[in-house]
């Protein structure tokens, strides 16, 4: 496993992806930070600053103090809007398009909750964690449009009058279903997985690796330090896909 961004394992990086009919990419938080979006081990700054992500983050911090977590959530979908797609998401894309052309296909698959993708022009199969511009109703199956997320008043839920909630993952909830399942399915039958800027320490969306590693699958993995899901990969490329992906591509 070679551990320098070389010449030879660029081409090699090249090799897998032609050679693959069926590529899932598998992102995380380290492809947004390229973007300006931090990761949840970043401090938080401005008004959030005296608060820990991880504790606003929760259903008891919910319910503590839904406009409090509304706030939040409302400001980091507002700053969506002041951020753009990096090259490694435009080369996503074009790849998807490169290989729909040739029959094949690129799945995606990420654990962020921001629009990057899909803005960069890829579908997305599965946000396993959410997404910042799904805000749903937190007690019946209402799911409200994605400019619902910028209102600063906390918005009741038109169909039942619940209050409507930030449609993320919280610590403490389980994976949307379908999206976990999807997933898992993707992960398993694809012929090429690509991890992008994930630490491989966040549960169950970590383990989704194993699952093509047991098939014998090649994994391309992209970070510029090693994470715990290192091991797995066919072929380390310590650097970020920004960098990277437009080269191999």
């Amino acid at each position: 496993m070679t551990r320098t961004v070389t010449p030879e394992s660029l081409s090699q990086a090249a090799a897998l992806i032609a050679a693959a009919d069926h590529v899932c990419v598998f992102s995380g938080a380290g492809m947004s930070a390229e973007s300006g979006i931090p990761t949840f081990r970043d401090a938080l700054t401005g008004l959030w600053e005296k608060y820990d992500p991880a504790d606003l983050a929760t259903p008891e911090a919910w319910r503590r103090d839904s406009d409090l977590v509304w706030g939040w959530y409302r400001d980091r979908a507002a700053r969506l809007g002041e951020v753009e797609p990096n090259a490694g998401h435009y080369a996503v894309a074009e790849l998807g398009r490169k290989k729909e052309s040739a029959g094949g296909r690129v799945s995606v698959i990420t654990q962020n909750v921001d629009d990057l993708h899909e803005r960069a022009g890829s579908t997305v199969d599965a946000h396993l964690h959410g997404s910042l511009k799904a805000p749903r109703c937190e007690a019946c199956p209402h799911h409200a449009d994605p400019d619902v997320a910028l209102e600063s008043v906390r918005p009741r839920c038109p169909e039942c009058g619940a209050s409507l909630r930030p449609g993320v993952v919280w610590f403490g909830e389980s994976l949307p279903n379908l999206d976990w399942l999807t997933a898992s399915q993707t992960v398993a039958a694809c012929d090429l997985l690509i991890i992008i800027g994930t630490s491989g320490v966040v549960h169950p969306a970590a383990g989704l690796p194993m699952l093509a590693a047991e098939a014998g699958t090649p994994i391309i993995e992209v970070n510029p330090e090693p994470s715990a899901l290192t091991p797995l990969a066919t072929l380390y490329l310590p650097t970020t896909a920004a960098a990277t992906l437009p080269l191999i591509l």
